[in-house]
């Protein structure tokens, strides 16, 4: 009878929003990003901070730079969707209509006759994934 040798390699730790060092590295990027979406979309101070879950004095201190911490899970989250979403818009439209599209009231399932940023506010995570998976079926993406 052979012998089955197994080859022992080290196991890597997949990158989880849960672990603190991950959050830790990867909280600056996910400011940095989220700050130029909300940017782009002309968004207000409430709504970059409703938006990311974190109140306006910390997003206050995140534009100016002297913001230092890591975000949540769900903060990562969010910041997830968000840059999901802002990429998706690109994919879809050519034009400046990218950043003007989560502006603009929408009939669509997902927001009731809100538009996507009132909607995303107001359903929170859930909300925000829906509007990543509805923008990438629109785009062929699912």
């Amino acid at each position: 009878m052979a012998s089955v040798r197994v080859l022992e390699r080290p196991v890597e730790t997949l990158q989880s929003f849960a672990a603190d060092d991950d959050r830790r590295r990867l909280s600056p990027v996910a400011v940095k990003a989220v700050l130029r979406v909300i940017d782009a979309w002309r968004g207000s101070n409430a709504e970059g901070a409703a938006l990311l879950g974190v109140s306006e004095s910390t997003w206050d201190r995140m534009k100016a730079g002297k913001w230092d911490g890591a975000l949540s899970q769900d903060q990562l989250t969010r910041a997830s969707a968000l840059i999901g979403v802002f990429k998706g818009l690109h994919l879809l439209f050519a034009d400046n209509m990218a950043d003007r599209w989560p502006t603009l009231a929408n009939r669509g399932p997902v927001f009731d006759r809100l538009t996507p940023i009132q909607a995303m506010i107001e359903g929170g995570i859930p909300r925000m994934l829906e509007v990543r998976q509805y923008i990438d079926a629109l785009r062929g993406g699912l």
